[in-house]
């Protein structure tokens, strides 16, 4: 790997330069954030309704006693025998965030298609304690954008993250709702694609690396962490 050999003041200049970006960042982030939490509010007139481990719930049943709802959109269609790698991934960095989520008055709770069967059988292989539902009889994953009809698929492009692309059965996303203390549920805010980097660690901690993400295609490298094994 060749690079640039310098003198430690040299590269002390250049990091400080470096460091005025680093810090426009921050502060954009700071701004995008605030946006974000400003945005207008839909309320959810459909009743959803979920299969659980404890019985059917609707939405409003999933947030618990917390009034703010996070749900990762996870890849795993109902023939699917085990869940997207990448939406695993992200599963994997918000076992240790749920703590901490749920004292700040927010449930974290993953919603794919697949059958509740198939969704314990990989929780359980994957050793992860979050909540998971099955969206299966729901529209639920059509409504927001993350699952796709036949129809749709047939016609090339389906509507995913605020545009059209290329179609395919099943797309990663997170969706945040509010309850009111009236029981209403409002729905804040929804990212896709690379809009849900921000929850992944292991993509920072690649990015401050020399090498980086060492990709040909995004993410080309993720297996699910039983499996790198596999790939020695």
């Amino acid at each position: 790997m060749q690079h640039q050999i310098v003198s430690r003041d040299e590269w002390l200049a250049a990091r400080k330069a470096h460091l005025r970006n680093e810090k426009a960042l921050t502060r954009m982030r700071d701004l995008v954030a605030a946006e974000r939490r400003a945005l207008p509010w839909v309320k959810v007139e459909k009743e959803y309704v979920f299969d659980t481990p404890e019985g059917k719930k609707t939405l409003a049943q999933l947030f618990g006693k917390n009034s703010q709802l996070v749900i990762h959109h996870f890849m795993f269609a109902p023939d699917w025998e085990a869940g997207c790698p990448s939406c695993s991934l992200e599963a994997d960095h918000a076992e240790g965030a749920i703590v901490h989520l749920e004292h700040h008055d927010v449930t974290y709770v993953r919603v794919s298609r697949a059958p509740l069967e198939k969704i314990q059988a990989y929780r359980k292989r994957m050793g992860w304690k979050a909540p998971w539902v099955s969206s299966y009889d729901s529209d639920f994953n059509y409504d927001f954008q993350v699952s796709f009809t036949k129809e749709q698929l047939a016609a090339g492009r389906v509507p995913y993250n605020y545009g059209l692309v290329e179609g395919y059965d099943e797309l990663p996303g997170l969706s945040v709702f509010y309850k009111a203390e009236n029981g209403d549920v409002f729905h804040t805010y929804s990212s896709y694609a690379r809009g849900n980097e921000e929850v992944i660690g292991a993509f920072i901690y690649l990015d401050i690396t020399p090498k980086g993400r060492n990709e040909k295609e995004i993410m080309d490298w993720v297996r699910r962490h039983d499996e790198y094994g596999e790939q020695s």
